[in-house]
């Protein structure tokens, strides 16, 4: 063979090698970023269809509780606020993440690259960690304002309030920030997070922090709260026909909250039993997320000022307030604590399956589909706030209202 021949034969088999070693690559990047399955095949559209009621119904829902809050002054409470705080951590999830997972269902294959994969599974934890920071905030707030009003007034205040959302954000970035070089694409729910093993034991105490812990406190803290409601119901069935001779006072939703003296009879010590009830019954009439419909009926004689999100406001007279103390009946504070803790529950009933096929399935047997319906499950939580607070909260109800027949106007003009 001669120099030439010998020659030719090494290029062509270097040319050879190399194709064979693109081809390698090329088919290693496809198995890494796919989640293609045939028992998977047919399943994929009904997650797309999901998927795509939750991008709409999400990014509308928590886009109309923002402006509903910026546009309607008597939205602007401090338990508002949080809520707020909740609806752009969903809103951003709903805008960003959500079409991307939808895509990908669709394709079974990731196909925007290593890098918006760690970004996505970095703002996915991001947006969950704060859900649940919120979250604790909520129930922390309303166990405050019923055990220890002046310990809440000085955490709940103008600085303190902005300090704590800042703080949600911060430490869920801090959080799940350390974990980018760990964050890949998960065949089993076709959506990138971090890796099982490779993140451990960090991932494991931060996910026993966040979902074991944190929401372990916020069922505390309303375990807490509904004892205080039962001891509250239990004395004004006692004393509601008794009159109250003391003054009435609002919280920061405009609430009625001075009626606590109509309950001092049946304690041993008259000093200590009016404070204590002055506290039950603020928990009796304050609201998680709205001025009750009460404050806002009488918002004219009462002296309501919805323009301030956090003063208080005018007393009226005696009889008024005794009369407002046995309007609401036990029902309307007990349907207050009922749609703090729906919106709790429906967080917990979303992620629960998930979180624990995680722990049960550690080496992946069950089957792909199951693993991504309980993924998916997790994707109703971005959107169902904005349907509790429509459903369960007469001023988001009609603020809803309001921001729909403006939005409709222009089409109805042209109907017209």
């Amino acid at each position: 063979m001669t120099a030439d021949a010998m020659m030719k034969t090494g290029q062509h088999l270097q040319l050879t090698g190399d194709r064979m070693l693109l081809n390698h690559t090329n088919q290693t990047e496809e198995d890494l970023f796919s989640c293609y399955s045939p028992s998977v095949v047919g399943y994929r559209y009904f997650a797309v269809l999901w998927g795509c009621a939750v991008t709409v119904t999400g990014t509308v829902g928590n886009m109309m509780t923002i402006l509903a809050f910026t546009l309607d002054p008597r939205l602007r409470t401090r338990f508002n606020v949080l809520i707020v705080n909740l609806a752009v951590a969903d809103f951003l999830y709903c805008l960003i993440l959500q079409p991307i997972s939808v895509d990908s269902y669709l394709h079974l294959r990731w196909r925007s690259g290593q890098l918006w994969c760690s970004l996505f599974g970095l703002l996915l934890f991001l947006s969950n960690s704060v859900s649940i920071i919120t979250l604790c905030l909520v129930a922390g707030s309303r166990y405050l304002l019923v055990a220890k009003r002046m310990v809440f007034d000085r955490v709940f205040s103008d600085r303190g309030l902005i300090l704590l959302l800042f703080s949600s954000w911060a430490l869920g970035l801090a959080s799940f920030g350390p974990l980018w070089p760990v964050f890949v694409f998960v065949p089993q729910v076709c959506t990138c997070s971090f890796h099982r093993s490779r993140g451990r034991p960090y991932t494991t105490i931060l996910l026993f922090f966040y979902f074991f812990v944190g929401l372990g406190c916020v069922g505390a803290f309303y375990v807490r709260i509904y004892k205080r409601v039962q001891v509250a119901s239990q004395a004004l069935h006692r004393h509601r026909r008794k009159p109250a001779f003391s003054g009435k006072g609002k919280d920061d939703s405009g609430v009625e909250s001075g009626t606590g003296n109509t309950y001092s009879c049946e304690m041993s010590s008259q000093a200590d039993t009016a404070q204590n009830q002055n506290e039950v019954t603020s928990e009796r009439t304050s609201q998680f997320n709205q001025s009750p419909a009460t404050a806002l009926s009488s918002s004219a004689t009462d002296g309501y000022q919805p323009d301030t999100i956090f003063a208080p406001t005018s007393s009226t007279t005696a009889a008024s307030s005794g009369k407002s103390a046995t309007s609401g009946d036990d029902g309307e504070y007990k349907r207050v604590t009922c749609m703090c803790f729906t919106v709790f529950l429906c967080f917990v009933g979303c992620f629960i399956p998930f979180l624990l096929l995680n722990i049960v399935d550690k080496h992946n047997r069950a089957p792909q589909v199951l693993h991504m319906f309980c993924a998916n499950l997790t994707w109703v939580n971005s959107c169902i706030n904005p349907v509790l607070y429509a459903v369960m909260n007469r001023q988001f109800r009609q603020a809803y209202h309001l921001l729909l027949t403006r939005a409709a106007a222009p089409f109805t003009a042209l109907r017209a």
